[in-house]
Parts: C-alpha cells; sequence; structure tokens
C-alpha cells in the first residue's frame, strides 16, 4: 500500500511503512464512536467516552499536530493522561521536543498534587490555569550534592542549570533572578527566585527550603508576594503567586497555614539528584580513565 501511494501521489510525502503503520493504530483507537463537535465530525472510540464523559477528545487531536499525536498514542496509554497532555500541548504551546520532555517527566502525575489555596484566592478560570502550571513535587536531577547542603547550593545549582530549570518549571517562564533585591519601607530584602509566567502574565516568587514544610514559611512568602504586586506589577500583570518548596511537607498542617492566607500560595516538595555513595564513587573509573581507554581502543 505505501509503496502504491508513493507511486500515485509522488508529490506528496508521509507514506512510508512506519507512518502507515501509525495511520493504522491511530484509526483503530479513534474509529469507532463518532462524536461532533463545531467544524466537523471527528472519530473518538466507545471505550474513550465511557471513560470520560465530560471530556471530548475530538477538538485537541483537530488542533495538534500529526506528530505530537504520533508521540501521544505511542507514549501514552493511559486515556485520561493522553488528554491532559493534549490539552496542554494547546494551551501551553508546546513543541514537539517539548511534550516529550514533559511525558518523560511525568508531568501527568505531578499535576495537581500540591498542597494549595488557589480556589480559594482567585476566579476559577485563573485558579485551574495556576493549578495546570504548578506540580509536586518538582524533580532538580540536575542537582546532586554529596555532602549537606542548604537553600543557597540549590539556588546556585539552578542557576547554573537555568535550561534544565525552567524545563522543569513547565511552559513560558522567564527566569527573573535569585535573590531579587526588593526594598520595602526602606529595608532591603531578597527573594530566592523570581520568575515570570508569559502565558498566565503573573510573577511566580520561589521561596526554598532545605527542611521540611514549616508553617513560619508562608508568612514570609506572602510578605513577597504583596511586596512584588505593588513594586514590580505592571498594567496587564495577574496577581502574583507564590511557590514554597520543601524537602517534604505534612498535607494537613500545608492546608491549615494556608487556609486564612490571602495571597495565592501553592507548597511543594522538590527532590534532588541521587549522589554515588562515597565507596561505590571510588570504584568508577575517572573521565581521564574513560578518555584513555578509548584512545586505546581507537589504535
Amino acid at each position: 500500500m505505501a509503496a502504491d501511494l508513493k507511486n500515485d501521489y509522488s508529490e506528496i510525502k508521509g507514506f512510508s511503512v512506519r507512518n502507515m503503520q501509525c495511520m493504522i493504530q491511530f484509526f483503530n483507537e479513534y474509529n469507532q464512536e463518532l462524536t461532533m463537535v463545531k467544524g466537523g465530525v471527528f472519530p473518538i472510540t466507545q471505550p474513550v467516552v465511557a471513560q470520560l464523559g465530560q471530556y471530548n477528545f475530538a477538538l485537541p487531536i483537530k488542533h495538534l499536530s500529526w506528530a505530537h499525536n504520533l508521540i501521544l498514542l505511542q507514549q501514552v496509554k493511559d486515556i485520561r493522561a493522553r488528554y491532559w497532555y493534549m490539552v496542554q500541548s494547546i494551551t501551553s504551546h508546546w513543541s514537539k521536543r517539548y511534550l516529550q520532555e514533559a511525558i518523560k517527566l511525568d508531568d501527568y502525575g505531578k499535576h495537581g498534587a500540591l498542597a494549595n489555596n488557589f480556589t480559594e484566592t482567585l476566579p476559577v478560570p485563573e485558579a485551574n490555569d495556576v493549578k495546570a502550571m504548578l506540580k509536586d513535587p518538582y524533580i532538580f536531577d540536575m542537582l546532586t550534592f554529596t555532602d549537606q547542603y542548604n537553600e543557597r547550593d540549590v539556588e546556585i545549582g539552578l542557576v547554573k542549570h537555568v535550561e534544565k530549570f525552567l524545563l522543569e518549571m513547565g511552559a513560558g517562564f522567564a527566569f527573573m533572578g535569585r535573590q531579587y533585591h526588593i526594598e520595602v519601607s526602606g529595608d532591603d530584602y531578597y527573594i530566592d527566585i523570581l520568575m515570570y509566567n508569559a502565558f498566565l502574565h503573573r510573577y511566580l516568587v520561589i521561596e526554598l527550603k532545605d527542611t521540611e514544610f514549616m508553617p513560619e514559611y508562608i508568612g514570609k512568602l506572602n510578605f513577597y508576594c504583596s511586596a512584588v504586586d505593588d513594586i514590580l506589577c505592571r498594567e496587564g500583570d495577574n496577581r502574583t503567586i507564590g511557590l514554597l518548596l520543601c524537602k517534604s511537607k505534612d498535607r494537613i498542617k500545608a492546608e491549615y497555614a494556608l487556609r486564612d492566607i490571602q495571597k495565592p500560595i501553592g507548597i511543594s516538595d522538590y527532590e534532588l539528584g541521587q549522589a554515588l555513595p562515597k565507596d561505590f564513587r571510588g570504584s568508577l573509573p575517572t573521565i581521564e580513565e574513560i578518555e584513555k581507554e578509548l584512545e586505546f581502543n581507537g589504535q
């Protein structure tokens, strides 16, 4: 079939055997139940309709590229997760590469898990957008520490690996600075990390802690959010949100701490890369030894 189509439609690309197999796979997953949507009729399977109810696969499929659909079809088998990645790809303008990274990092599994007060402090559409933007935990596997470390070490490490840091944070984020200086009533204050999301038009204040969550951390973050709203926000910016990153948290304590806070704040865990045990590290070859071995084998 692929050979015949190539001969008959030589000016059209995409009729390789592999791509034809993908088309058949796509058809088999989405063909049985027709769902009507504005602008046309698109195929949806009966199992999908039965599982998802209010979810409509037709619309995101229509607006995704063939490459995006193939990635989701082949790498995401959970139907709810697939739908979530479809919607995120469209609303956040995810590239093919970004979608693959998001799947690899299990963004769906982290989505919506963080403790937060967004429903109480933001209008419903904004609250949903912010919840979709943040996750729990954040995996900073570009950082490893063999000895004791503190939040300053983590800050410096994230800045050194800012590209991977931005990728883990999600689509639309810009890095504004580490230990970002603001002045309030003549006193100097320094925000651990300040970011801005271009899609949601709002600042994100990040406070890093190298301990488990403590309720008193929220007061400081609430203060910073208020200051950023007054000092940095311009016309068109939405309310600043705060994100507290801790080594761990007790969810009940976190929810109590957020209950009467007026600023939108989320609390998430973060995880660092696993450092090798010292004894094991000593048994591994050094970079120099590996290079010498490669040179020897290449002769």
